[in-house]
């Protein structure tokens, strides 16, 4: 077979494979959550289906391996439809595992991990032939029929007038549609310059009737005999005359033609504004995709993650019909993974601590999408738990250093909440590899905000926590409001704006060494947008009136008013970005080319009021240098029992500036405890004579080093385990699997 063709099969067989694994998920999710009673015959029969499909399409691709995991998932479903076997928590565990494996297995590494799926593919397909020869188990009759109900026909997709095409060149459509609307802006500009040169013509053609009753009364004079026509006679006056003339028939027939032209212009410009709307908002739409097509990696994630911590949780979705530009999906994807697994992870508590307090052992992530307005969405996600504990997270940003003891205990329970996002703020007693580095929520705001929406959050106690997001419904074309400060100009997105207006300069007062002014009856902070920017600050005070252009954004204490030179439009925008040189830059959130062709950056509105605050506020207190120097001599113990992983932990952490030291288990640990004076101790479990878990215990029962941090780096990635590891007196339990160097940096630098 041709390399070119098999390439571009099993490329297609992949796209195939992702599709029935995620029907097959689906599937799963749904038997699990049905009542007892139920048999779900119809999901049952949707997912064999998919089973055979799959088993299918392997075996035309000679993937064995996934060939034989779909024919043993075949004879589980055809099992639980003959009802010979009943469906166990056991089961699909094991059912779920064979999908994850799969799903690894057509995303080939490269790094020899195709070997180890295929392998671990061929255990679990063996288990799962086993399971499917189970004992007959007892099944309560079915309630009598007239005649046996088909199981209705499973459909994914409406196969009607239907094509299958990559995604990217759906992009590349969108792409070239949204440049037809720079095309139809500079149409409209080339209208206006001609409207213009229209009245240009005309300012000219009123100064020529003011000069015709001159022009009369020359040609009289000529023709009257004294000497003023004396003065006036001759060649050269007669051709004046005759020219004055001639370029007055001249201009006339070229106002004409601007006036035809402008007239045919405008008829131009209309015709193509509606194709070009129609079809940019085609296209758009083509790429508009429901929220379900996100939603599916959801429900599997707060299963997975809700048993790896022996809870109970169940995710609800509605609202997920509605369609989301699917740039905006992609962005969206990491966001709400990180927040409903914050959701099981600290919001849900364990099904015994429910029961104590009323509620059902069984908690509920929820997932709720609305539209607001026409070109905005907003997302909920929250869960019925425990809710946000604000004095312990208060007490751990003043233990991280990000505010005062003095602000934690003034501070209101708004600006605690904010805190939430802040990198490196976490309230978990150690770190693992599902929470503790406090990056999650800061990465959540972080993507949010890059897309052009907010994140804000509220609580309640026991009752649960919600997390709100608001976003456009699409990343192409949006209002926007032309402003100049100083000599450059700017767009500033007209969804972020609360108002526009003008102020006299004496209403500049200053309150607390910062500038405000009174809008509707409160004192409003201001700062000039220039000086945000760090721009040359140009003030024409004569040209208007004394007043101040200011545009507001932000909502309630949090209001800030931006002072500008002018306000000059409002018009449609199209959002380009700045390059992969320049994929953030504070401030901006892209640029826009204006129908003039002059290139006009876009404010990005949340980072303005973070930076006009930072305006306001003074600088901290450097670090000196010889501080810096102190924290890069700190001391490290690490305790591993394999050389191998001795000499990388040591490798990295050398390199890193820290000054090193090795132990080969937990009783060479202690003695050089006792000898040397160390900032940190980052230890292997499984060691001979003493293992990980027995030296923290040791260290927090010794007086003169309990409090010193631990870093457990362990293979040993059960649940057990790191509860163990809490309870001994862990500070962070990083599993080698998913182990990364830059994760252990991190953590080191939370701790010393």
């Amino acid at each position: 077979m041709d390399n070119d063709f098999h390439n571009r099969l099993l490329a297609i067989f992949r796209t195939e494979t992702r599709e029935h694994l995620d029907a097959i998920s689906a599937g799963l999710l749904e038997l699990e959550q049905l009542p007892a009673q139920e048999s779900g015959q119809d999901v049952i029969e949707a997912v064999f289906r998919e089973a055979h499909s799959l088993k299918g399409a392997a075996r035309a691709v000679n993937m064995a391996g996934i060939e034989a995991a779909s024919h043993s998932l075949e004879s589980v479903f055809a099992a639980l439809k003959r009802r010979t076997i009943a469906p166990s928590s056991e089961l699909f565990d094991l059912l779920h595992q064979t999908v994850d494996a799969v799903a690894t297995l057509i995303a080939p590494s490269g790094t020899g991990e195709d070997a180890r799926q295929t392998s671990l593919l061929q255990v679990l397909g063996q288990r799962l032939a086993g399971a499917a020869k189970g004992p007959l188990m007892p099944v309560a009759p079915l309630a009598p029929q007239a005649e046996p109900a088909a199981p209705p026909p499973y459909k994914r997709h409406a196969t009607d007038q239907t094509v299958r095409i990559a995604s990217a060149k759906l992009d590349g459509i969108l792409n070239q549609a949204e440049e037809m609307v720079t095309a139809k802006l500079a149409v409209a500009q080339r209208a206006t310059e001609l409207g213009e040169l229209d009245r240009i013509l005309a300012d000219w053609e009123k100064g020529w009737k003011k000069a015709q009753p001159g022009l009369r009364s020359m040609r009289k004079i000529r023709q009257a005999p004294g000497l003023a026509a004396g003065l006036l006679s001759g060649e050269k006056t007669a051709t004046l005359l005759d020219f004055l003339d001639q370029q007055h028939s001249f201009v006339r027939m070229i106002r004409q033609r601007v006036l035809h032209t402008a007239q045919s212009i405008r008829n131009d410009r209309h015709s193509l504004a509606m194709m070009v709307d129609s079809i940019h908002e085609e296209a758009r739409q083509v790429l508009m995709l429901p929220f379900s097509t996100l939603g599916e990696i959801l429900p599997k994630a707060v299963r997975d993650l809700a048993r790896d911590l022996a809870k109970d949780a169940v995710l609800m979705v509605s609202g997920d019909s509605i369609e989301i530009d699917k740039r905006i999906l992609e962005g969206l994807k990491d966001p709400l993974l990180h927040l409903v697994r914050n959701c099981v992870a600290h919001g849900i508590e364990p099904p015994e601590e429910r029961q104590r307090h009323g509620k059902p052992p069984r908690g509920t992530v929820s997932v709720e999408i609305a539209l607001a307005g026409s070109n905005r969405i907003e997302i909920s996600v929250g869960d019925d738990g425990a809710g946000i504990d604000l004095a312990r997270l208060k007490n751990a940003a003043a233990q991280a250093g990000l505010i005062t003891r003095e602000d934690a205990e003034s501070m209101a329970d708004g600006e605690a909440l904010d805190l939430m996002f802040r990198s490196g703020l976490s309230t978990s007693a150690m770190i693992t590899d599902v929470s503790g580095r406090g990056l999650g929520l800061a990465i959540v705001r972080e993507k949010v905000e890059g897309l052009g929406g907010d994140v804000s959050v509220t609580t309640a106690p026991r009752q649960g926590t919600s997390f709100h997001l608001s976003l456009p419904l699409t990343l192409s074309t949006f209002r926007g409001v032309l402003v100049r400060a100083g000599e450059q100009h700017f767009v500033v997105p007209t969804a972020s704006l609360a108002r526009v207006g003008r102020v006299g300069r004496e209403t500049v007062k200053s309150v607390e060494g910062r500038e405000t002014i009174v809008l509707d009856g409160e004192a409003t902070s201001f700062v000039r947008l220039a000086e945000v920017l760090g721009l040359p600050r140009i003030e024409k005070r004569e040209s208007n009136g004394g007043l101040l252009s200011f545009f507001l954004l932000g909502t309630g204490e949090k209001r800030i008013a931006f002072g500008v030179d002018q306000v000059i439009d409002e018009l449609e925008v199209l959002a380009k970005g700045l390059g992969p040189q320049l994929s953030r830059v504070r401030n901006f959130a892209g640029a826009t080319v204006l129908g003039t062709g002059k290139v006009v950056p876009i404010l990005h509105c949340n980072d303005l009021l973070k930076s006009a605050v930072k305006v306001s506020v003074s600088a901290l207190p450097q670090v000196s240098a010889g501080a810096t120097n102190e924290e890069a001599r700190r001391t490290v113990l690490v305790v591993e029992d394999s050389i191998t992983a001795r000499t990388l932990l040591k490798n990295i952490l050398e390199t890193a500036g820290y000054l090193t030291t090795t132990a080969v288990d937990g009783l060479d640990a202690l003695a050089q405890l006792r000898t040397g004076n160390y900032d940190l101790v980052v230890s292997d479990v499984d060691m001979p004579r003493m293992n990980g878990f027995e030296l923290t215990a040791k260290i927090r029962s010794a007086s003169s080093f309990a409090d010193l941090p631990v870093v457990l780096v362990t293979s040993l990635d059960s649940r057990e385990d790191r509860e163990r590891g809490i309870e001994v007196g862990a500070n962070a339990y990083i599993v080698k699997s998913s182990f990364d160097q830059s994760n252990l940096l991190e953590v080191i630098k939370r701790f010393i």
